[in-house]
């Protein structure tokens, strides 16, 4: 009764989803789930050195209030450090850093740097689905393009090319993403820059999970055949639209297939060359993979967000950071705009701040835990895959997800609600996240072991019921 004293920016569809209805119904009768979807890493028995974070917190030089746009030089250092260690970027300037609360103010500055209202972005589908309510809020329209699955998870350049238009501003990559888990190949990475060069677009990445690769080869095949026009199953996501989030609601659709404009071929690499090599589950024990960081893209206008959500598992601490990259000129616009938006704003707390060195140091306990957690629950998924026939993987290169390819004897909402009410066992349906149709279940690889081996078992065996 009220729709008209409020913006059409916030006239989201806020009922609960069937799904989490169906979870609140269950503990309100005391039901215990087996919560496969987890992804708050300080509840997953994790250990943290507290004394060394409250200590860092403590500094009685946050008593001073020395208001930085960008963030406190000696934070931003440390995010600077964090890159020079951990990926080998040796000169990242710490003055190209920005920091934030969240990615998702992060995505707000960049989305406001970029567009006016009714701009476009071009974003990836399967992925996470909070870029619609980002981009509702700063008017900004998205129009998705597939990744495709063949042989592992690949870009489609065909869609991409289609999908762009005038209005366009932008690419948006999550690297890896979520909840695919696969990674932008160095291929794809080459023929994205001279697709943006071309038309003036700025890449816009998200790298939270970029520490957590599984797969050695993940970053260095070539582009396969599918991503240059081979058909093959492809991830459209038309007919997901509308359907409620993981959030128990998500807003009206903000994406458009429409109106898409002709664009002149990319120039594509020798699909030949380099190294050749088929990304296919194996279930064999991996080397890390390396890890190529976007704030290395200087062939054109390129934004990497990140923080100590993922890096650290510290996402109570609310500390993010924007990277900007590219040709210098570009760069040097960018950063004194960025600087205006962030000076408005001056959201970053100083205890936080002057913590930052410490809590970026903890990443290197918490991720030995996270990966040997990781690895350890996909082993068990692939023992207990390898004894049925009903369900597979797909196939994963990093993050914290695993994606199941299920029977599509009913809708996966449909699935995942009655694998709560009978198996009292949550796991996302694929729809959460545009996938292209019903038969994908997505689970969390970091929740306790012990919990995870009995909730994937309750699972199977539900498929395998019928």
């Amino acid at each position: 009764m009220f729709d008209d004293r409020f913006s059409d920016r916030t006239n989201w569809k806020l009922a609960q989803n069937r799904l989490t209805q169906a979870v609140e119904e269950a503990r309100a009768v005391g039901a215990k789930l087996l919560d496969l979807t987890v992804s708050n890493p300080t509840r997953v028995g994790l250990e943290y050195d507290p004394h060394a974070i409250l200590a860092a917190l403590g500094s009685a030089r946050s008593l001073d209030y020395d208001p930085q746009p960008k963030g406190l030089v000696s934070a931003r250092e440390a995010v600077a450090g964090y890159y020079r260690e951990q990926h080998g970027v040796q000169d990242l300037d710490a003055q190209r850093i920005v920091l934030t609360t969240s990615t998702s103010e992060g995505y707000s500055y960049v989305f406001r740097l970029l567009c006016n209202a009714g701009d476009e972005l071009l974003v990836p589908k399967p992925s996470y689905p909070l870029f619609e309510f980002l981009a509702d809020l700063e008017d900004v329209r998205l129009a998705p393009y597939p990744l495709i699955y063949d042989h592992g998870w690949q870009m489609d350049f065909p869609s991409l090319e289609k999908a762009v238009t005038a209005k366009t501003r932008g690419v948006v990559l999550v690297h890896p993403n979520n909840p695919t888990g696969s990674y932008v190949k160095a291929g794809e990475r080459e023929m994205l820059n001279a697709f943006c060069r071309e038309r003036g677009l700025a890449v816009v990445v998200d790298e939270v999970f970029l520490d957590y690769g599984l797969d050695a080869v993940a970053q260095n095949t070539r582009v396969g055949t599918g991503a240059l026009g081979r058909p093959v199953e492809r991830s459209s996501t038309v007919s997901c639209l509308g359907k409620a989030g993981p959030q128990g609601f998500k807003p009206k659709s903000s994406m458009d297939l429409s109106g898409a404009a002709e664009a002149a071929p990319l120039q594509r690499p020798n699909p030949d060359a380099g190294s050749a090599v088929e990304l296919r589950s194996t279930g064999q024990p991996r080397a890390a993979v390396p890890t190529w960081s976007f704030v290395r893209n200087d062939e054109v206008l390129t934004f990497t967000l990140s923080g100590l959500s993922k890096i650290s598992a510290l996402p109570q601490m609310k500390v993010a950071w924007v990277v900007t990259s590219g040709p210098e000129a570009e760069v040097s616009a960018a950063m004194g705009r960025l600087e205006v938006i962030a000076d408005t704003y001056l959201s970053m707390n100083a205890p936080v701040q002057w913590a930052l060195p410490v809590l970026l140091e903890q990443r290197k306990s918490v991720q030995r835990q996270l990966m040997a957690r990781v690895r350890a629950n996909l082993a068990e998924l692939d023992r207990q895959l390898a004894g049925q026939t009903t369900c597979t993987r797909l196939d994963v290169e990093g993050g914290w997800y695993a994606v199941l390819r299920v029977p599509v004897t009913r809708s996966d909402e449909e699935l995942a609600i009655e694998l709560v009410r009978e198996k009292r066992a949550l796991v996302h349906p694929g729809h959460f996240y545009d996938f292209p149709g019903d038969g994908y279940l997505v689970v969390s690889l970091i929740a306790a072991p012990e919990e995870f081996a009995e909730g994937l078992a309750r699972v199977l065996t539900k498929l395998q019921q019928g």
